[in-house]
C-alpha cells in the first residue's frame, strides 16, 4: 500500500512541475535579451569629433565676444553701474557686444583684425568728453564740463578723474583715486595748505573733502563753488549761525564780499583762517578813506589805531558776522 501510494503521488505532482520550468522561459529570455543590449552599446564607436569645417559653420557671434580677449574687464564690469544701461537705450542694439560698442564704437573691424588698437575707439584725449556728454548731457551737475577747467584741454578730461573699468573701491562715482588725492594729483598748493596749516579744514573728519565745496564739473575759480539752494557761499552749509538773516547785516556778509573776502578756506597761518595776522589790518582794507573802493571814513576818527587798545576790533564788535540788536556789532 504504502508503495502504490507513493507512486500516485509523484504521478500527481509532475504536471505542477512542467508548468512552473515553463514559467521561468520568459524571466530568462528577458535576462538574455538585456545582456546582449548592455554588450552591442559598448561595442558602439564614440560619436566622431566636429571637423574645422563644421566649426566655422557655427554663428560668427560666439566667437566674437569682447569678454573672449577682455576676460578681467568682462568679469569686472557686470558690477558697474554703466552695465545697467537697458538694451534699446545702448547704440548698436541687437549687437552681442552692445554694451562695450556703446563707448568704444563697432568693434567688428577690431576683432578682424587681431585687435588691432587702430580700429577701436579708445579714450586717450580732449574727445573723450564728447562721448561721455552724449549720455551725461549738460545738466545742473555737468554744467561746466564743455567749458570747465577740467576738460578743455588734452591733459584734463573725463578719464583723468574716472576710471570706468578700474575704480577705486567704495567710490560712488567711479573715481581714479579717492578724492583728496585725486584732487592732490594737480591741486598741490592747495592740498598741501590744508594738510600744514596751523588753522585750517582737516579733511577726511567727518566726511569733509575737496568735493563739499566745490563741484569739479563747474568753471574756474569761485563758479566751481557749490552754492546752497539760495545761492549762498557753500560754508554756510557748516557754518549755519552765520548765515541770518540779521537785521543789522555786515556788508561782506553778500554785499561787497563773502566769507574769503576776511578768511582763507584753504587753510591759514592766522586764527580764524584770517587772510591778515592783525585783525585791524584785515578791517582797515574796507574801513579806510586811502582809497575810493573802501567804504569810506570807518571806523569814525575816535578810533586812534595807532594805540593798541583800537587794534583788536573784535573786542568791541563781537557779532561782526551780523547783529539783531546792534548796528555796530556790539552785541
Amino acid at each position: 500500500m504504502p508503495a502504490s501510494g507513493g507512486k500516485d503521488t509523484d504521478l500527481r505532482a509532475r504536471p505542477f512541475r512542467r508548468a512552473r520550468s515553463l514559467s521561468l522561459y520568459p524571466l530568462a529570455f528577458a535576462v538574455a535579451a538585456l545582456t546582449f543590449a548592455v554588450a552591442t552599446a559598448q561595442n558602439v564607436p564614440p560619436a566622431p569629433t566636429p571637423t574645422p569645417a563644421a566649426a566655422e559653420a557655427a554663428p560668427a557671434e560666439a566667437a566674437a565676444l569682447c569678454g573672449d580677449c577682455h576676460e578681467d574687464q568682462a568679469k569686472a564690469f557686470a558690477a558697474n553701474p554703466h552695465a545697467r544701461t537697458p538694451e534699446k537705450l545702448r547704440p548698436f542694439a541687437g549687437s552681442p557686444n552692445s554694451l562695450c560698442e556703446s563707448c568704444h564704437g563697432d568693434g567688428k573691424a577690431h576683432i578682424e583684425a587681431g585687435g588691432d588698437k587702430a580700429l577701436i575707439r579708445g579714450f586717450h584725449g580732449r574727445a573723450d568728453a564728447d562721448t561721455c556728454l552724449s549720455c551725461h548731457p549738460a545738466t545742473r551737475d555737468h554744467s561746466g564740463l564743455r567749458g570747465g577747467i577740467h576738460t578743455n584741454s588734452e591733459a584734463v578730461r573725463c578719464t583723468t578723474c574716472h576710471s570706468v573699468h578700474s575704480p577705486t573701491t567704495k567710490s560712488p562715482h567711479l573715481l581714479a583715486k579717492a578724492p583728496v588725492p585725486l584732487c592732490a594729483s594737480c591741486h598741490v598748493v592747495q592740498t598741501a595748505s590744508l594738510a600744514t596749516k596751523p588753522f585750517a579744514h582737516r579733511l577726511g573728519r567727518g566726511g569733509l573733502d575737496c568735493t563739499s565745496c566745490h563741484d569739479p564739473h563747474g568753471r574756474p575759480g569761485k563758479e566751481s563753488l557749490k552754492k546752497t539752494r539760495d545761492g549762498e557761499m557753500p560754508c554756510l552749509n557748516c557754518h549755519a549761525e552765520k548765515r541770518g538773516p540779521f537785521v543789522f547785516e555786515h556788508p561782506p556778509s553778500g554785499f561787497v564780499g563773502d566769507c574769503t573776502t576776511c578768511h582763507q578756506p584753504h587753510g591759514s597761518s592766522n586764527p580764524k583762517q584770517l587772510t591778515r595776522a592783525n585783525v585791524f589790518q584785515l578791517c582797515l582794507e574796507c574801513h579806510s578813506t586811502l582809497s575810493a573802493s573802501t567804504l569810506g571814513s570807518q571806523p569814525p576818527s575816535f578810533h586812534n589805531i595807532s594805540l593798541p587798545r583800537y587794534r583788536n576790533c573784535t573786542t568791541c564788535h563781537v557779532a561782526i558776522h551780523g547783529s539783531n540788536l546792534s548796528p555796530v556789532f556790539f552785541k
